[in-house]
């Protein structure tokens, strides 16, 4: 017997050549992926440059003295020892926290109540009255509201005050107790904030498939227990972001307190962004107020990765 050689087969060329030309992009892909570049490329340097930049200065800002006129001078860490030790920051960190909590809260209780008798039997233009109305407080400059409302909420001659003595309430001084401030700076807040919220529940709400409302009736849910049971558990993403930006928002409360109360009586509604401005361009403290800066933002994205991190637990998707 003899053996018989197989010889070995090549791939001809134009084989080799189509495999080539297929690992190259093609020029439609070239020109396609250069547009997409240019489309995002105002964004990303937009980022870099108004957020990325100032973040980065800040910190850099903060381990130096500089009131300005002066040289900065290096500083290290003593201007976070300060922060530990002042007294008027460690309270507006306190006020922040408090004022988050108690704002968010009751802004998106108002939102998602509304939002579910609007989005209940009504007629068609009634609801976009009401749409327009809760969200128009929302396009409102923060500082002119809390103009309006210092006024509302005076104690001598207050429309609030006002309206609370027709029915047998004495004066309440709203605004020059600290009982009482921190309520009224959390009123106005919520009033002109919840908007944003009340539309992003109510399209979450025009989401959820009637079907299924339709299915707990007919299991004998109906009323509040459906609300608890069916429409929140549906509503939990949207809940989570409108929680999320709710409350960067709150952390981040300037105009009310400032205009309403100047964060007094004494420090009770002084919030860190009031500290921040105060210690800038009031004292030229730029480093100090630089380093309060860097722990607010510290703080937002701790309080931010806890509720993506109990998200887990709590949101449900479809």
């Amino acid at each position: 017997m003899t053996n018989t050689q197989i010889p070995a087969v090549r791939p001809s060329r134009p084989a080799a050549a189509s495999a080539t030309g297929a690992a190259r992009p093609s020029a439609r892909d070239r020109g396609t992926r250069l547009l997409a570049t240019l489309f995002l490329a105002p964004t990303v340097v937009g980022i870099v440059i108004f957020t990325v930049v100032p973040i980065v200065g800040s910190v850099v800002l903060s381990l130096f003295h500089w009131n300005v006129i002066d040289s900065p001078q290096w500083a290290g860490a003593a201007n976070y020892r300060e922060v530990f030790t002042d007294s008027t920051v460690l309270v507006s960190f306190r006020n922040t926290l408090v004022f988050m909590v108690l704002a968010v809260a009751l802004q998106l209780l108002i939102a998602l109540t509304l939002a579910l008798a609007v989005n209940g039997r009504m007629p068609r233009w009634l609801r976009s009255v009401f749409r327009s109305a809760f969200f128009f407080p929302l396009v409102l400059s923060a500082a002119s509201i809390s103009v309006v409302m210092k006024y509302l909420f005076n104690q001598d001659f207050g429309v609030v005050n006002w309206v609370l003595g027709q029915v047998g309430i004495v004066p309440v001084p709203w605004l020059t107790s600290e009982n009482s401030a921190m309520a009224a700076v959390i009123l106005v807040y919520v009033w002109q904030q919840f908007g944003f919220s009340f539309l992003l529940f109510v399209g979450g709400l025009n989401n959820i498939p009637k079907e299924i409302h339709e299915a707990a009736a007919l299991d004998g849910a109906t009323g509040l227990r459906k609300h608890l049971h069916v429409t929140l558990p549906l509503l939990s993403p949207t809940l989570l972001v409108a929680t999320v930006v709710g409350v960067i928002n709150a952390l981040q409360v300037f105009e009310q307190p400032y205009v309403l109360t100047n964060g007094g009586p004494g420090d009770s509604t002084r919030t860190v962004v009031m500290v921040i401005y105060e210690s800038a361009f009031e004292q030229l403290r730029f480093g100090e107020a630089s380093a309060v800066g860097v722990l607010l933002f510290v703080l937002i994205m701790a309080v931010t990765a806890l509720q993506f991190r109990l998200s887990r637990r709590f949101v449900h998707y479809q």
